[in-house]
């Protein structure tokens, strides 16, 4: 693929509603954790970061979703974030939501969109 995106996993990799990709993402000259999920088909992407205080989501590694496999969730504080959007939905991420990142699902692949020093993605 062209434009600098990155290649994160096979696309047979993501399950709907199951276990996740966990990835790095360069930001601010740091490399951040990220990860990527299927959901109702969709692949979507976020950085691994509640809303509420910055501890990664998952407390099993690749486990995001909550048991009803609606929802994903907040290991720490329980806050219950919509996979489609990363929208906060409730508990202790008072609105703020998770931020997500452009992927494209390509011949079976998942690629990460190129994103600029700021952690800025291009429209997806």
């Amino acid at each position: 693929m062209a434009g600098g995106a990155r290649l994160i996993c096979d696309g047979g990799e993501l399950v709907d509603g199951g276990p996740g990709v966990r990835f790095s993402v360069e930001r601010r000259g740091r490399a951040e954790p990220a990860f990527a999920i299927r959901f109702r088909g969709e692949v979507r992407a976020y950085f691994n970061a509640c809303g509420h205080v910055p501890v990664e989501l998952d407390w099993i590694p690749g486990e995001f979703f909550d048991h009803s496999k609606l929802y994903l969730i907040c290991s720490v504080h329980g806050a219950l974030y919509a996979p489609d959007t990363g929208e906060c939905l409730g508990g202790r991420c008072h609105g703020r939501g998770l931020h997500p990142l452009a992927v494209r699902e390509i011949d079976g692949k998942i690629y990460l969109e190129q994103e600029d020093d700021h952690g800025n993605s291009p429209n997806p």
